[in-house]
């Protein structure tokens, strides 16, 4: 109970504001709670409380665009105030990148404003237009694991060796978030 309670709150938004993320209730967000499809619209800029630690996950539900082109998911170090200034030097600790028209998962970090390697072969692309997904970042001493309905599709290097410092969510592009927590 005490692992769910600590989860229940993980991600903030730029506001401050709870998400009722409970692991018990039915999965989507009923489309009458006007506050929270609000707090969830893309481009979505979230607070991870406490940054990320071994044996904390993120969930991120939600339903591809009819005819996408593409989406990201990074996570973050620090408040970064020019949210739409992608150049400030903010590092991020991991960025998912769906790309559809190369049918293409990357993943990629930047540490002191310099970019690593982009990493791209997976064994299949999971996302399909006008569907829905569940992706699910697990953070571990040395490495993200990701998932993708359930399947884990690769793990990721930590590239930033703090942690606790990686306590920002951005998600841009051809999505609508549902649920996340």
């Amino acid at each position: 109970m005490a692992v769910a309670s600590m989860e229940k709150d993980a991600i903030n938004t730029e506001d401050d504001l709870h998400l009722n993320n409970s692991f018990g209730d039915s999965g989507l967000i009923s489309p009458d709670k006007e506050d929270i499809s609000r707090i969830l619209t893309v481009p979505f800029s979230g607070r991870i409380r406490g940054g990320m630690r071994p044996g904390k996950k993120i969930i991120i539900m939600g339903i591809i665009d009819p005819e996408p082109e593409s989406f990201d998911i990074s996570l973050t170090c620090g408040h970064n105030e020019e949210k739409d200034d992608e150049e400030k030097l903010t590092d991020v600790a991991l960025k998912l990148s769906a790309r559809f028209t190369e049918r293409q998962f990357l993943r990629n970090a930047q540490v002191s404003g310099k970019w690593s390697e982009e990493e791209a072969p997976i064994a299949y692309f999971p996302f399909i237009p006008d569907q829905p997904f569940r992706i699910e970042i697990h953070c571990e001493h040395q490495r993200f694991r990701i998932f993708v309905d359930g399947h884990q599709l690769f793990d990721f290097y930590h590239k930033i060796k703090s942690l606790p410092s990686i306590n920002m969510i951005r998600i841009v592009g051809s999505l609508q978030i549902t649920k996340l927590g």
